[in-house]
């Protein structure tokens, strides 16, 4: 995906730490390498400037073909949607991702980790409000959802260009689950805005562009 323009200065440190990280909820593993935001099976992370992000996976059509004749066959196969979803995140293919996830999170709305890859997919097809709507529908469902957290820190950051709000994200991460990969990938943002902001907190700064 491309990301929204990023044209000041910090924005750029931060992206270097937390860029190409994507976490995944379904997955629950840190892939490095993928420049976009981070999702719960798959993530939000920032598109780095210049980085060239790894190919997509192909598309299974077989699978694809036989998950799809279970979710006709079974409206309430939730699974099943989400198997789907999955595959098209991973084939880049991100608006057919956002209509499997989707349906699979109205037939199971207490599902954490469908909605945040809902948000993320939203990201990466340039909805940042949609993304951050999405990540609070989350946060509803799990108030501790640390990658739902970094998600958002990551969106508020590069997508709406909101260094305040993505510090509060991460820093919740970092209070929840220090020890953890996302209160890493937290804290190394985190002390990137610290390192830009020697002054004090990045909350204080001015918004970009101000």
């Amino acid at each position: 995906m491309k990301p929204e323009s990023i044209a000041f200065g910090i924005a750029g440190v931060v992206f270097g730490l937390v860029a190409g990280w994507i976490i995944g909820s379904q997955q629950a593993t840190l892939q490095p390498g993928t420049a976009a935001p981070v999702a719960a099976s798959a993530p939000a992370s920032a598109p780095a400037q210049g980085s060239s992000a790894p190919a997509a996976a192909v598309l299974d059509d077989n699978k694809v073909k036989a998950l799809t004749s279970v979710a006709e066959q079974q409206p309430g196969n939730a699974q099943a949607r989400v198997e789907l979803g999955n595959l098209y995140f991973d084939a880049e293919r991100y608006a057919d991702a956002i209509k499997w996830y989707a349906e699979a999170f109205k037939i199971d709305p207490k599902d954490v980790n469908v909605s945040t890859d809902l948000g993320v997919s939203y990201y990466y097809t340039n909805q940042p409000d949609r993304a951050l709507a999405q990540f609070e529908e989350s946060l509803r469902i799990d108030p501790k959802h640390t990658k739902t957290l970094l998600n958002q820190g990551i969106v508020r950051a590069f997508g709406k260009q909101d260094l305040a709000g993505a510090e509060q994200s991460w820093q919740q991460v970092l209070q929840l689950e220090p020890n953890s990969p996302e209160g890493q990938a937290a804290k190394r943002a985190l002390d990137s805005l610290k390192s830009a902001h020697p002054g004090g907190s990045t909350a204080a700064a001015p918004k970009p562009g101000a």
